[in-house]
């Protein structure tokens, strides 16, 4: 009870969640795109982004799980695969962004790509620190806490308090678990 409690203290608030999730998801962004590049060097790019993909949405998903949503501790392996359904459809949201572009712009120019595409982005990342926070690394999941029980209770006959009822009065006693 009392570690449930503590995590509940120091979960951080929406604002700095997300906050800290953009931050954390900015970096390894950033990160992704030099890595990308360099590999990209040894290998074609489409197997060095689908590697780099991998690689960063591991690394994302371990900084939220200890720093973005104030767990403290490594993300669970039902975390990952949650975090990586959410980042493959945040992947398939600015997919489908850009295939409508080209669908509607025969001749869509760089500045138009980028709106739709940073758009896209945009919303898929808000949707996903939606599922993040609420879903993968919410607080109350039944797995990470025990069912809480209802308080027992018990009636205690007045001679049981010392005197200090009458024997016909009872007097109900919670007793917490």
């Amino acid at each position: 009870m009392e570690t449930a409690r503590s995590q509940q203290q120091t979960a951080p608030g929406a604002f700095l969640a997300f906050a800290r999730f953009a931050l954390c998801g900015g970096g390894v962004g950033i990160a992704s795109s030099f890595a990308i590049t360099a590999l990209a060097a040894w290998m074609p790019w489409s197997l060095a982004n689908a590697a780099i993909t991998v690689v960063s949405t591991l690394l994302a998903t371990e900084l939220h799980a200890r720093f973005t949503f104030g767990a403290g501790r490594h993300a669970t392996r039902r975390q990952h695969a949650q975090s990586a359904g959410s980042a493959a459809a945040a992947y398939a949201v600015t997919c489908l962004a850009m295939l409508l572009l080209q669908q509607l712009v025969a001749t869509p120019g760089a500045v138009l790509e980028q709106v739709v595409y940073l758009s896209a982005s945009a919303l898929a990342g808000v949707a996903r620190f939606a599922v993040l926070r609420l879903v993968v690394f919410a607080r109350n999941h039944a797995q990470t806490q025990k069912p809480q029980q209802p308080p027992r209770r018990h009636a205690v006959a007045g001679a049981a308090q010392g005197g200090l009822i009458s024997r016909s009065e009872s007097v109900e006693v919670t007793l917490a678990s």
